[in-house]
């Protein structure tokens, strides 16, 4: 079983990704909600520490190896900080860990060392799609093999950094099984719309994406001949929201907190409020609740283990949290909450998106 205590490294990890989303992205993340932009600090001040290069061998630029585990210690710290910086600064993870994870020697020789320089290299990746019935396990956009590469057709929405990464991860069916297609930027077919105006995580830039008979080589098909196992980035990718739905609830918590234990009504602090200190109490056994079906998920992963059921779990409870603890934290702001004086309700937006949004990170 998963120990209850980091390890120096992971130590070491969280007290710098702790450090960073409290003297960045904190101080930012209004300016960047209003502008519907990221912050450029966010990118290069993060990409300092190293996360991405610490998870790749040597052999392919890195200096490390791969752990589930510390990413989502890092990014729970990180999006309590801001959630639309946090999904900035793991973009280059949407190419690069399934690369490392499912990958040919050639994909990771040619792409893994891209993301091993000093300067920040977005990633990109085309899970989503804009359907009511859309099921992640079995995406409409489709891949057909012909002569010596493949087809790719269909339509995507919410893919990050599309107009700007140097490569896209694609998910498309072949032949009825869920596959991975590495697309490069300016590929013929590939179709980049206007950038998606969204409730939340307004400073993460989003796009919808068509893909009209794209044909890449057969060499950019994750995995090569064989394929890759997309369940398990499908579950990586479901571990990650939980993890950054635990940092926007413990930051909509902390500061529904703090508040209630200073905002006095009728001579006492209103946390001394029975209604107000049940919410409260409710709000962080729900978060400590959730960590513990993160932590179980990232682990399996580590250990190479089925972990579907665990994923899913863990963002199926991470996101409704989530949401409940950042709604209540309005709710005890009181008028307060629902105006921009106050980051709570940037945070009720933010948490909203976890029900509506797989495949936008990845662990």
């Amino acid at each position: 079983m998963y120990s209850f205590e980091p390890t120096e490294e992971q130590k070491i990890v969280v007290a710098a990704a702790k450090k960073l989303a409290l003297n960045e992205f904190r101080s930012t993340m209004r300016d960047a909600d209003e502008k519907s932009e990221p912050d450029p600090n966010w990118m290069q001040s993060g990409w300092e520490l190293s996360l991405l290069p610490a998870s790749i061998p040597e052999e392919y630029g890195g200096f490390g190896d791969h752990s589930a585990l510390t990413w989502v210690l890092a990014v729970e710290e990180l999006a309590w900080g801001d959630l639309s910086a946090t999904l900035c600064l793991t973009a280059p993870n949407l190419v690069a860990l399934p690369v490392l994870l499912g990958g040919t020697v050639e994909q990771k020789k040619n792409l893994l060392p891209l993301f091993c320089t000093d300067s920040y290299i977005a990633g990109s990746a085309a899970l989503m799609e804009p359907r009511y019935d859309f099921d992640p396990n079995s995406p409409r956009t489709t891949a057909v093999k012909k002569n010596d590469g493949y087809i790719l057709s269909g339509s995507k929405c919410n893919v990050a950094f599309a107009a700007e990464s140097p490569w896209m991860l694609v998910y498309a069916s072949l032949e009825g099984k869920c596959q991975g297609f590495l697309v490069s930027k300016g590929t013929p077919g590939l179709e980049v719309k206007e950038p998606e105006r969204n409730m939340g995580m307004r400073a993460f830039p989003l796009y919808s994406v068509e893909f009209c008979d794209c044909k890449i080589p057969a060499t950019q098909r994750l995995g090569g001949d064989t394929g890759c196992n997309s369940r398990l980035l499908l579950n990586s990718s479901r571990v990650a929201l939980s993890a950054m739905a635990l940092g926007v609830a413990r930051a909509a918590y902390g500061y529904a907190l703090d508040y209630a234990k200073q905002r006095k009504a009728f001579g006492e602090a209103i946390a001394q409020r029975q209604s107000i200190a049940f919410m409260l109490a409710e709000m962080i056994a729900e978060i400590e609740s959730a960590r513990m079906l993160v932590w179980e998920a990232a682990w399996r992963l580590d250990q190479g283990e089925e972990a579907t059921k665990e994923a899913y779990l863990a963002m199926n409870f991470s996101g409704d949290m989530s949401l409940m603890v950042a709604d209540r934290a309005v709710q005890i702001l009181g008028g307060y909450g629902y105006i921009r004086d106050h980051p709570v309700e940037l945070w009720l937006r933010n948490a909203r998106g976890f029900g509506v949004m797989e495949g936008i990170t990845i662990v």
